[in-house]
């Protein structure tokens, strides 16, 4: 390839903060060779898997009548293991070795986007995340019939309430409109009878999981989008990903998370549809997508999103992740507006400008600092000698940041005497928070 900015390009939009060995090593090799690693890795992961959780404070089998304490108690348990289930998402994050596979872990929470805060297990959300991981790369049909069995999407949409006598359309309505058609690719009636093809399903607190019981199925023939049958969620699914809307739908959605802000120009669209295909196929998309010239002519068009931020400069300036420094770093993602496990709503989160605000600005400076308090003496060494400028195009190396501007690089030579103080800088430098 040769071309070191367009493998920082690509590494910073496929990962979540590429360092300066991951793009010189990219830059050596073949563009094609390196998207087909990113996107169909084939060395095993070395990174610590999530921690499992065999039961669940508040979802597990009740023996009689909890207590008011005893209650209290399970649900600060509950809250306790969801923040050492948190912590260990950004561990892994910072540590995976695929690299794009993890993030688009992260891509499809915020896309089916559940929240914690009214799931409130930790059992729950780590089956949802294992799902993203396992299926995520795939044949989408498949992830979304996994996703109509899953305890926590069904739990937070009220799928546990969808019985044949009264059925609940919160469900269905979502996995037209934000998870597979978008706006106006349905009609109420569509919703009433997706919802009816999704009774059934239900919560069992002893497992913690979706199960499907027959006795709450509406059963009888109903009419989605056009096709009459004795529908159940498979079918819901099969019909939803057959829709001409269905392939579109979800190349802009990639284009706005891994491409531009911008709308996605109308011949970038008709490759990602044809790579998707009828095979529905994610890796296809995705080195659609990353091959394509509008992507390669993108950099400087999508703004990180306060994880994104956070995780890259983890790996970029090799922070460890201590559990304390961890917790300083989340309360600070939260506080620009974006918390792993916890989405705002079912919509997930914003993009774009919408992380730039002067609130947010306030706590990135407070997240910033204390990162590179965080910074081992390895990577503070290459800040420590040397002339001013030398110092400031090396923290440029670091953070994969192809050059400043004038007048970031001026604020950068004043600070450069104090290596903490110019990571700090850097990190909240407009090129940073960009990609």
């Amino acid at each position: 390839m040769a071309d070191r900015k367009l493998a920082a390009h690509l590494l910073r939009r496929a990962t979540f903060g590429p360092t300066a060995a991951e793009v010189d090593a990219a830059a050596a090799r073949d563009y094609g060779d390196v998207v087909r690693e990113l996107v169909r890795p084939t060395a095993a992961e070395s990174a610590a898997p999530l921690p499992a959780y065999a039961e669940d404070p508040l979802l597990g089998p009740i023996p009689g009548k909890r207590t008011r304490e005893q209650r209290a108690a399970a649900q600060q348990r509950a809250r306790a293991l969801l923040g050492e289930l948190t912590r260990a998402w950004v561990t892994r994050m910072v540590t995976a070795d695929h690299r794009l596979a993890e993030k688009l872990v992260f891509f499809w929470h915020g896309h089916w986007a559940t929240s914690a805060q009214k799931v409130v297990s930790a059992r729950l959300m780590r089956a949802q995340l294992e799902k993203f991981r396992a299926s995520g790369a795939g044949d989408f049909e498949l992830l979304a019939r996994q996703m109509l069995r899953d305890g926590a999407l069904a739990y937070w949409l009220d799928g546990q309430r969808n019985t044949a006598k009264a059925p609940n359309e919160n469900l269905a309505r979502e996995l037209m409109e934000l998870f597979t058609l978008g706006v106006g690719a349905y009609t109420e009636d569509d919703v009433k009878a997706g919802a009816k093809a999704l009774t059934g399903w239900t919560l069992d607190r002893a497992r913690g999981a979706a199960v499907f019981d027959p006795r709450r199925h509406a059963v009888g023939r109903t009419t989605i989008l056009g096709q009459t049958a004795a529908h159940d969620g498979d079918s819901f699914v099969r019909v939803l990903v057959e829709q001409r809307a269905h392939p579109i739908f979800l190349a802009n959605r990639f284009w706005l998370r891994f491409g531009s802000g911008e709308p996605m120009p109308s011949s970038t669209r008709d490759s990602l549809v044809t790579a998707y295909g009828r095979g529905h196929d994610i890796s296809a998309l995705l080195t659609a997508l990353f091959t394509d010239d509008a992507f390669t002519a993108s950099a400087g068009h999508l703004v990180k999103s306060p994880v994104e931020w956070a995780v890259g400069a983890y790996r970029q300036l090799g922070v460890p992740t201590a559990e304390k420094t961890l917790a300083t770093t989340l309360n600070a993602t939260r506080a620009m507006g974006q918390l792993p496990l916890r989405p705002p709503s079912v919509g997930g989160w914003p993009a774009g400008a919408a992380w730039l605000t002067t609130s947010s600005l306030q706590a990135r400076m407070r997240c910033a600092a204390a990162i590179a308090t965080a910074v081992p003496d390895s990577t503070l060494d290459t800040l420590r000698n040397g002339a001013a400028a030398t110092k400031v195009d090396a923290v440029g190396r670091l953070l994969a940041v192809d050059e400043w501007t004038g007048r970031t690089r001026k604020a950068l030579l004043d600070a450069a005497k104090k290596p903490q103080r110019l990571i700090t800088l850097a990190l909240i430098s407009p090129e940073y928070a960009v990609s």
